[in-house]
């Protein structure tokens, strides 16, 4: 393929440095522009508030990232970052039961955003043609009307000056909060968005925990069982011997400006969790940062791919396009999907630019359209979710019910669980024969599995 000339990618943060390193390949010039200072070290950005608390690649966004940038996983790990047996390292409180625990082979990397976004830093800035440019804040495109294309982009950097950069393709990896979307509007182009409010607070805080504990686990999860409960919890242990305990609640349920006035605040709330657990844990921790809140009232998925006349020259990737409800990990496992989706285009397209950016948005509403839908059979488990409902909401509710809860006895089921979520097997993975047979036998017996201990 003709190697085109320059690209400007908004956003320096996951999704942005993915684009930079696919693009890197087949443009001779990526320029990053970022808001945030440059760090030297895995310390938090202000840019990304959500990175205070846990995070997780999850199977298929590990593999991904690893091919992306060969040898990665290895330098997560000589640096600290805890790997560990997904089914075996993981002791997880589920819908009511304990997650049957077994070796299965598969394995995780335990780590903090910071910690993680610093190595992808460290690959990048080995890239030659990748100019990483921070304190950069871009006001508004520049669009030539005639032709319906933006050709580039105003820019204020930290010294206030305005500068005017150009470009063959503009993509915009900014977040949520992207000015694509309120620009499109402006120009009359209405572009369909699920829109979903979940009333989501995080609140996390790293710990010491006492060494001479024997633990039989390097992450424990226990996750709300809803309608009842509205609140979860996690211990994961991090690089540096730490542990990021998270706190979330569902609908408000966490109040964190009183939160926030107590000492002991965190430790009042891991009390409401449906296992002791964690607050066990947390009676004998030392705390190592203040607490950190992180709100996310709703959930949406913008659909460019269904908009009409939309500008040339204009890609959307990360949570530019989708922001999910992050309690379920698949956040930055779907930018490294998209990433690698972006590649296969690049390495095989003979269309236009305009053809390409637009088969790139329909591959992405693709690989979001089934994680959303899964997230949305979780979130709509409480009343107070409001939005649009998957099709067929009760049913997958309740077949999902039944296979999270046979989960906790045979081992079969949960391995197909563990590659649905971790988005290494699509959703049918769960309707396989003996699985559906074990649904349905369940079913006419009425029965539900007694709560186990963590195995």
């Amino acid at each position: 393929m003709q190697q085109r000339e320059k690209v400007i990618i908004i956003g320096g943060g996951i999704a942005g440095k993915l684009a930079a390193r696919v693009l890197s390949d087949f443009f001779q010039e990526v320029i990053i522009l970022e808001r945030d200072s440059e760090t030297t070290t895995p310390t938090p950005r202000k840019g990304v508030p959500q990175g205070k608390h846990i995070h997780a690649l999850l199977h298929a966004g590990e593999h991904g990232l690893e091919n992306l940038f060969p040898g990665i996983s290895e330098r997560f790990h000589l640096n600290g970052a805890i790997k560990i047996n997904s089914t075996k390292d993981l002791a997880w409180f589920h819908h009511g039961v304990w997650k049957y625990r077994y070796d299965g082979g598969y394995t995780t990397t335990l780590q903090t955003r910071p910690h993680l976004e610093w190595h992808i830093d460290q690959f990048i800035q080995k890239i030659t043609n990748v100019d990483v440019m921070y304190n950069q804040t871009v006001k508004k495109y520049i669009y030539n009307n005639k032709d319906n294309r933006i050709t580039g982009v105003e820019v204020i950097n930290g010294t206030h000056n305005l500068t005017t950069l150009t470009a063959d393709l503009i993509v915009d990896a900014s977040g949520a909060s992207s000015m694509s979307f309120r620009w499109l509007k402006e120009q009359g182009i209405h572009i369909p968005t699920e829109e979903v409010k979940i009333g989501l607070t995080y609140v996390s805080q790293l710990v010491e925990l006492p060494s001479i504990k024997k633990r039989d686990w390097e992450i424990k999860l226990l996750y709300p069982n809803p309608p009842s409960e509205k609140i979860g919890g996690s211990l994961s242990k991090v690089e540096g011997n730490r542990y990021i305990v998270t706190m979330i609640g569902y609908h408000d349920e966490i109040n964190e400006k009183e939160l926030l006035k107590k000492d002991k605040g965190l430790l009042e709330i891991a009390r409401k969790l449906p296992k002791p657990d964690i607050y066990e844990e947390l009676q004998h921790a030392n705390v190592l940062s203040p607490m950190a809140v992180y709100r996310v009232p709703n959930i949406l998925w913008r659909k460019i791919d269904k908009g009409q006349k939309l500008p040339d020259g204009l890609l959307l990737i990360g949570d530019s396009l989708c922001r999910i409800d992050p309690f379920f990990g698949q956040g930055m496992s779907i930018a490294v999907l998209e990433a690698l989706a972006l590649q296969k285009l690049l390495q095989n397209q003979h269309h236009s630019q305009q053809k390409l950016i637009q088969a790139f948005h329909k591959k992405a509403g693709n690989i979001i359209a089934p994680i959303w839908n899964m997230v949305l059979t979780e979130d709509f488990r409480y009343p107070a979710t409001k939005g649009k409902k998957p099709l067929g909401l009760s049913l997958l509710q309740w077949y999902a019910k039944n296979v999270f809860l046979l989960s906790s006895q045979y081992p079969s089921i949960y391995d197909s669980f563990i590659k649905v979520m971790n988005l290494t097997r699509p959703i049918t993975e769960l309707m396989r024969p003996t699985t559906s047979i074990r649904v349905l036998t369940r079913w006419t017996k009425g029965h539900r599995p007694s709560e186990n201990k963590p195995k």
